[in-house]
C-alpha cells in the first residue's frame, strides 16, 4: 500500500470541500482534496450534453457575499456575470421587473393585503417579530392573505432558495434570511457552468502546493487515539494510505459516520445525525431552443404553478454555454412532498404541464435532459434550520457543506460559509507546522 502524507484531508470537491481546501491551502496547509467523480463541483458541477454545458445542480451563484469573498481572499478568479434585472416575476400573464420597488412593489401587484405582509416582514428584523419555530412559512403567509398567487409565490420562492416548499420550511427561517441574510440579491452565471467556479479553487489548492485526485474515493477514516490520523483511499486500482493531522468532509454527515465507523463515536451523537438527516427534493428541465422562449435575461420566478419554480436563461449572458444559434434554459420545481417519498413521474409530468403552460415554443424545444435530485444526491442534505453542526465529537474533524449549514441560509453560499467558519478553528486549533 503507497503512503503520503498532508497536513489536511478534504473529502469531496464540492463547493463546501473546495472553499475549505482553497482556504487551507492558502494559510499555509498542505491540502488533498479525495473527490470520487471525474470532475469538481459535486452537486454543483457542469457537464456536456452535445456542446450544452449543463448544471447538474446548483446554477446560479451570489455576488458580493461569502463565496465571492472566498475567491478574493484566496486570489482566485470569480468570472460570474450579472443580469439585470437578475429576476422578473411573472404576475398576471406579465413579466414585473420588482427592482428598486423590494416586496412592496411585489407584493402591491398580487395582492391589497401586501402591505400587511410587508409589516410583518419588517417586524421580523426585530427578535420580537420572529415567529415560533414550530410556524411554516405557509401558516405564516395564511396570517395575512388566502391569495392563492401570494402563496403560490412565497412556495416558489422557498423552493428556489430552500428546495423546500412554504409547507415545509420554517417562517422563522425564511423571515431570517430575507431580514438578516443577503437574500441573494445578487447573482450571475458562469461562462463555463458553474464548475467554472470549482476549477479555479482547485488550481489554488495545486498552486499552493497541495492535490486534488479525481476519480478516487476515501474508503475509510484511520482513528488513533481518538484522532484522525489518516485514510485509506482508492486511485487508480490501487490503495493509497494517506496520513493528515486534520480531516474535513464534503460527503454529508451520514456519509461521514460511515467513514469513521459507528464504533468511535458516541451513542448521542449518531443519533443527533440520523434524525437531522432530512435531505430535500428538487426536479430540473434542462432545455434547448433555436428560438428564445422567455424575455428574463436572467431568471423568470413564477406565482401560483402547479409544480414550477423559475426557468433560467443561461445564454443571454454566457452563449459559449450552447452550440452557435441556440439557447439554453434550466426549469425547476419542488415535488409535494420535497422531503421524503414522492412519484417522480408523476411529480415531473405537473413541471411539465406548468412549461407547456407557461413558456410559448416548449413543445417546439429540446429536453437535454430531466435530473431528478433526492436522497443521496439531494439539492440540500438537510432542511433549513434543522442543520447539524460542523463539528464532530472527534476533535480534528469537522463537517462543511449544505448538511451542516448556519441557520438560514441556504445553496453554495452557505457552503462557503461553513467553509469559512471551519477554517477559523482549524486555524486556531490546529496551526500550520513551523517549518512550512
Amino acid at each position: 500500500m503507497a503512503t503520503t502524507d498532508f497536513d489536511v484531508l478534504v473529502i469531496g470537491a464540492g463547493a463546501g470541500g473546495l472553499c475549505a481546501a482553497a482556504r487551507l491551502s492558502h494559510l499555509g496547509y498542505r491540502t488533498l482534496v479525495v473527490e470520487r467523480l471525474d470532475r469538481v463541483g459535486g452537486r454543483a458541477s457542469t457537464y456536456d450534453i452535445d456542446g450544452f454545458k449543463v448544471n447538474n445542480g446548483a446554477i446560479v451563484l451570489e455576488l458580493g457575499g461569502v463565496t465571492e469573498e472566498t475567491f478574493a481572499e484566496v486570489g482566485a478568479p470569480y468570472d460570474v456575470r450579472m443580469p439585470k434585472p437578475p429576476i422578473l416575476y411573472r404576475i398576471g400573464g406579465k413579466d414585473i421587473d420588482v427592482t428598486g420597488g423590494g416586496w412592496g412593489f411585489l407584493l402591491g401587484k398580487l395582492t391589497r393585503q401586501g402591505a400587511k405582509l410587508v409589516q410583518g416582514l419588517g417586524a421580523a428584523r426585530e427578535d420580537s417579530g420572529l415567529p415560533d419555530a414550530e410556524l411554516t412559512t405557509a401558516e405564516w403567509v395564511s396570517k395575512y392573505t388566502k391569495n392563492e398567487n401570494v402563496h403560490g409565490m412565497f412556495r416558489n420562492m422557498c423552493a428556489s432558495i430552500f428546495a423546500v416548499g412554504s409547507e415545509e420550511l420554517p417562517a422563522r427561517v425564511f423571515l431570517t434570511y430575507f431580514t438578516r441574510k443577503s437574500a441573494f440579491k445578487k447573482f450571475g452565471y458562469h461562462p463555463e457552468g458553474t464548475i467554472g467556479v470549482w476549477r479555479a479553487l482547485a488550481d489554488v489548492v495545486t498552486r499552493n502546493g497541495g492535490e486534488v485526485w479525481l476519480d478516487s474515493e476515501v474508503r475509510s477514516l484511520t482513528l488513533t487515539d481518538g484522532l484522525v490520523t489518516g485514510a485509506v483511499v482508492a486511485r487508480g486500482g490501487e490503495s493509497v494510505e494517506v496520513g493528515c493531522r486534520v480531516a474535513v468532509s464534503d460527503a454529508g454527515p451520514v456519509a461521514t459516520v460511515d467513514l469513521v465507523g459507528v464504533g468511535h463515536l458516541p451513542a448521542g451523537y449518531l443519533e443527533e445525525v440520523r434524525r437531522r438527516d432530512r435531505p430535500s427534493s428538487m426536479i430540473t428541465v434542462n432545455i434547448a431552443s433555436r428560438e428564445r422562449l422567455i424575455e428574463a435575461p436572467g431568471m423568470l420566478s413564477f406565482g401560483k404553478t402547479r409544480r414550477l419554480c423559475y426557468i433560467a436563461n443561461f445564454t443571454d449572458l454566457c452563449p459559449g454555454m450552447a452550440p452557435e444559434g441556440w439557447h439554453l434554459y434550466a426549469a425547476a420545481g419542488v415535488p409535494k412532498p420535497a422531503v421524503g417519498d414522492f412519484d417522480e413521474a408523476a411529480e415531473t409530468e405537473l413541471i411539465m404541464e406548468d412549461l407547456r403552460e407557461q413558456v410559448p415554443g416548449f413543445d417546439r424545444a429540446r429536453v437535454l435532459s430531466t435530473a431528478v435530485m433526492r436522497d443521496s444526491w439531494p439539492p440540500q442534505r438537510a432542511v433549513a434550520g434543522f442543520d447539524l453542526a460542523p463539528a464532530t465529537p472527534i476533535p480534528n474533524l469537522w463537517n462543511v457543506g449544505d448538511g451542516v449549514k448556519e441557520y438560514a441560509n441556504g445553496g453554495t453560499t452557505a457552503c462557503a460559509e461553513t467553509a469559512k467558519l471551519v477554517v477559523e478553528q482549524i486555524a486556531a486549533r490546529h496551526p500550520v507546522a513551523a517549518g512550512r
